[in-house]
């Protein structure tokens, strides 16, 4: 279910935190000592669009649903002016006092695009005036991440009584890629607690959900092609994904402007895909030439069958999944079950393969890229494809992970190889580590690494990883959040900001804007408290 979530402006903190103290901090903003007043009761949001927006459309009318509220106990309530009274402050006695704010206007250039997608701009300017505030943008992406900023720097300055400052904010992101990437298959994700995920992500402006949707452990999606993938390797039968289940997220993120790019991870991590696809994975054999009765691993990757298979899931993931990427995997491919099948040894005999099973990989994901290119599909893999030398086309992107102390050395060898990088290494969050562990996040930078600019150009950006081996729907929130906000910061604003205390106030500021909403983050910045500690 969709969960009704409020914004209380800039409350009583401990540490006090000023009305324009964005996260993540915008590129250019210069505000002003002089202010507006707002009476929720009278303030409105209009759009002027090329032709009709529905995704704006709904996106000011969420906005409007939780931009002012007071009182705590209120939190995923429904919220209009009925818990508003008529009490106003007489702002005209203080001096830098400008008027009264009535009106916002959203202005989009382009045609409204209905999608996000690789190449949305998401850039724009948020101006604060006594006689004119606007939100202007060329995409209907931008007016998204605009209207949250807009969000952010009110001032609820007593009660019934609003505040924002005047001046201008031009904002674009740094990165095009700022992913969160969460495990459904180790421990099953009802759709609750992904819809409460990308209300996170759009509060700090991620844009791509990718979707490690299926594991070794369950494979919830459930396949119309294969029905039998979903009945046999699901965990049970209503930890599953159903076709309208993928469209509701589907559905909820494209609002949000976020993404949705799917992970199918093979030829590894597919013991679930073997309990509703016979003779898909391979047979394991002893040291005396004897097949082990029920041991198998990777995918088999010399049977016709399996890439009819393979090409008949795929084509229902891509009619399933809009986006322009699919996420292959790649990772972690155990090499030896494959070594003790003697139909495998044979195979490799006769394709003069020696004993380099790496070969035997590359030819496997070599034809799945054939099959995914076909499909008019571009792709991502994880790292060990490229380190193992597979076979993989110019356009491909890698996506680094390992080493987290190493992980420069290896983005400076696939930029250098000519193939665009995303970095999750040092952005795994499953991982927990006592004291304020945000500062490393906030302080590794994808682009931090020996290479020409050239090469540094190539890095579209990175994501923060939630593993599900410990972290299902009790503790995804409290985990993940207000973690993945420092990587949100790194992936959007410019490089310069790169000081965890410098962005400490900021950074507690988020926290507690978060609980607000009703997501149950966790502190992180040691003893402190939010204004609503006490309705959680």
């Amino acid at each position: 279910m969709t969960i009704k979530i409020h914004l209380a402006i800039y409350l009583s903190l401990l540490v006090a935190v000023n009305a324009y103290e964005i996260w993540p901090h915008p590129k250019q903003m210069k505000m002003n000592d002089t202010f507006l007043s707002i009476d929720p009761k009278n303030f409105t949001i209009h759009s002027k669009t090329n032709g009709d927006c529905q995704v704006l459309n709904r996106a000011i009318e969420r906005y409007l649903d939780r931009m002012f509220i007071q009182d705590c106990s209120l939190v995923n309530e429904q919220f209009r002016g009925r818990y508003l009274s008529n009490k106003t402050e007489n702002f005209k006695k203080m001096t830098n006092y400008s008027g009264q704010m009535t009106t916002l206007l959203i202005l989009v250039h382009d045609k409204c695009e209905t999608m996000p997608n690789t190449k949305m701009n998401e850039a724009y300017t948020v101006k604060i005036d006594k006689d004119h505030s606007v939100i202007e943008s060329k995409s209907v992406w931008g007016a998204l991440r605009g209207l949250e900023t807009f969000s952010q720097m009110f001032r609820h300055v007593g009660k019934n009584q609003f505040s924002i400052n005047t001046g201008q904010i031009d904002d674009e992101p740094r990165f095009a890629f700022r992913g969160v990437m969460l495990d459904s298959s180790r421990h099953f994700l009802p759709l609750h607690a992904i819809y409460e995920t990308l209300d996170a992500m759009e509060m700090n402006k991620f844009n791509v959900f990718h979707w490690h949707i299926v594991d070794d452990q369950s494979f919830p999606f459930v396949s119309t092609t294969f029905p039998e993938l979903s009945k046999k390797g699901s965990y049970r039968s209503n930890f599953i994904y159903t076709p309208e289940d993928v469209q509701k997220v589907l559905r909820y993120a494209n609002d949000r402007g976020i993404r949705v790019i799917p992970e199918f991870d093979s030829p590894g991590h597919t013991e679930s895909w073997g309990k509703g696809q016979p003779n898909l994975l391979t047979q394991c054999y002893d040291g005396k030439g004897k097949p082990i009765p029920n041991s198998y691993g990777p995918i088999n990757p010399v049977l016709n069958s399996t890439y009819e298979f393979i090409q008949k899931l795929f084509h229902e993931i891509a009619e399933r999944f809009p986006d322009q990427y699919m996420h292959l995997g790649g990772d972690e491919v155990d090499f030896g079950c494959w070594k003790s099948n003697p139909i495998l040894q044979e195979f490799m005999k006769i394709n003069q393969f020696g004993d380099d099973y790496a070969k035997l990989e590359s030819y496997y994901i070599t034809k799945l890229i054939d099959i995914v290119q076909n499909l008019n599909r571009s792709y991502i893999v994880w790292q060990e494809v490229f380190d193992n030398e597979v076979k993989i086309r110019p356009e491909t992107v890698v996506h680094v992970w390992k080493n987290s102390a190493l992980w420069q050395m290896e983005m400076k060898n696939v930029t250098k190889a000519g193939y665009q990088a995303l970095l999750s290494s040092c952005w795994y969050l499953n991982y927990i580590s006592y004291g304020n562990d945000w500062y490393k996040y906030y302080q590794c930078d994808p682009q931090n690494f020996n290479g020409t600019i050239q090469e540094q150009n190539l890095v579209t950006g990175g994501e923060a990883c939630l593993w599900g081996e410990f972290i299902d729907a009790s503790n995804l929130i409290s985990r993940t959040w207000p973690r993945a906000c420092a990587v949100a910061e790194r992936l959007w604003s410019p490089k310069s900001f790169k000081d965890p205390k410098k962005a400490k106030t900021r950074f507690h500021g988020q926290r507690c804007r978060m609980q607000i909403l009703g997501l149950k983050v966790e502190p992180i910045e040691g003893p402190d408290f939010c204004y609503c500690d006490d309705a959680i």
